[in-house]
């Protein structure tokens, strides 16, 4: 458990956290500023691809000498497979390297398994046999799936530590395309089961579409490439920071309906508009 959870605290399977962001350790110039983003979220759960071409930069630089681990616990991902078989493999190799740090995200993995290159949508056919083989070999799996009910029910019947419908395209910043979508997700994830963790995965542009999602009643949001590739990272992150605890405390608080016509703030009876 994260130190200092909160009363509202982030829980994925064993894990606990007091942050409701995830943010990847990819596409940033250096690893330096990757560091330093990661601080301005205010994360404490951050996501790594674990193929070594990904971990190690033109210079030789390793990603994971950039990490605390002392304060992360680190995701690792699947992210470039797109075959059940790979996935595994992958999913493996990110166990191993882990335990050897004596990181607690060694029990666990972010499962992506691609459809194609071109719209990087998941694979569901594999996508599910994957998360079948790896709950069968003790993983909390965190799946990366399109926002299709029927799929993300049969995901976590499969055994799913967590269901991370996609928001819209990976890197695509376009936000939540499809909220009704999310909530149909989410009404059938959480029926009969109201603390099982749903994350948005994939898609955030901007922190208005991190308070969009949590406003629907997601536990949480993953993102990269809106931090990493903004103008300015730092100043992205802290926002993104920001949204998620107001979208989060939005949603808590329970907005007013919508309705068609207006609605006086003030009573109106009895005042001297009224007479």
């Amino acid at each position: 458990m994260s130190q200092g959870a909160s009363a509202d605290p982030l829980r994925i399977g064993s894990h606990c956290f007091t942050s409701r962001l995830i943010v990847g350790t990819g596409k940033y110039a250096t690893y330096e500023l990757m560091a330093e983003a990661l601080d301005a979220a205010g994360a404490e759960c951050v996501t790594v691809a674990v193929r070594r071409e990904r971990l190690i930069d033109a210079s030789g630089k390793n990603l994971l000498d950039f990490l605390d681990t002392s304060r992360y616990t680190i995701l690792p991902n699947t992210a470039g497979c797109f075959t059940a078989d790979d996935a595994v493999r992958v999913a493996r190799l990110g166990r191993e390297i882990l335990s050897q740090m004596n990181n607690p995200g060694a029990d666990w993995v972010k499962l992506e398994v691609l459809g194609d290159r071109k719209t990087l949508l998941p694979d569901p056919v594999a996508t599910l046999e994957a998360t079948k083989r790896l709950v069968d070999e003790g993983f909390q799996v965190l799946v990366y799936t399109s926002d299709d009910p029927v799929t993300a029910r049969r995901l976590k019947e499969a055994g799913a530590s967590s269901v991370m419908p996609a928001g819209s395209p990976i890197g695509s910043g376009q936000g939540v395309l499809n909220p009704n979508a999310i909530r149909i997700c989410l009404e059938y994830l959480k029926d009969g089961d109201p603390d099982y963790p749903v994350i948005v995965d994939a898609g955030v542009g901007t922190a208005s579409d991190v308070t969009v999602a949590m406003e629907l009643g997601v536990d949480g949001v993953l993102l990269n490439t809106g931090i990493a590739h903004a103008k300015d990272p730092l100043a992205m992150a802290r926002a993104m920071r920001l949204a998620a605890e107001a979208g989060r405390l939005a949603y808590l608080a329970g907005r007013i309906p919508k309705r068609l016509y207006a609605t006086a703030s003030s009573p109106l009876e009895g005042t001297i508009a009224s007479r």
